[in-house]
């Protein structure tokens, strides 16, 4: 009976560098399933757990990125890190993986930027893009705002998916369940 109880814990969620992450999460009644989850790491700094959970498993960026479903994205930090540094992360990820951003989309990553916290390992930021909605911000349990458009809520993944990930190459490949 005993092992019984545990495995089935054990598939309610998985461990990514001592981060427990949910396997399912529910947005605004559907399940999404954790898709992959990868390490940001800083030169050898562990910084965060990233997390993508989609309404399925798939593998492939573009579709992803195509597809005008559900979707979240969490970042589990296990190292101190400021809010500049985050703000300027998501400025890079989109200069490097959307060039030719549209204006609406620039602006709304000022806004990203501006509702930084500095995070302290434990914390998380959440973004959950829901079609017709926008992509939800919640940063260490508070809601900061919701950023219209999918445009957007594809420039916020591509710094994860896109040809130039922020968080490196094995990063992408890991929250593609590759």
């Amino acid at each position: 009976m005993t092992s019984r109880l545990v495995l089935s814990a054990f598939l309610l969620f998985s461990t990514v560098a001592g981060v427990k992450l949910d396997d399912t999460v529910n947005v605004n009644g559907q399940n999404l399933v954790l898709n992959g989850a990868g390490i940001r790491k800083k030169l050898f700094i562990k910084v965060y757990v990233g997390a993508l959970y989609l309404s399925a498993k798939q593998s492939n960026a573009a579709a992803i990125l195509a597809s005008d479903a559900p979707r979240r994205m969490v970042m589990h930090f296990v190292f101190n890190v400021g809010k500049g540094k985050i703000a300027e992360g998501w400025d890079e990820g989109l200069e490097a993986n959307t060039p030719n951003a549209s204006a609406e989309v620039k602006v709304n990553f000022k806004t990203l930027a501006s509702w930084m916290e500095d995070m302290k390992s434990g914390q998380q930021i959440v973004l959950t893009y829901v079609p017709g909605t926008g992509t939800t911000v919640d940063v260490n349990g508070h809601t900061k705002g919701t950023l219209a458009g999918k445009a957007t809520a594809d420039a916020i993944l591509a710094t994860w998916i896109g040809p130039k990930p922020g968080p490196g190459g094995d990063f992408k490949n890991a929250v593609l369940g590759r």
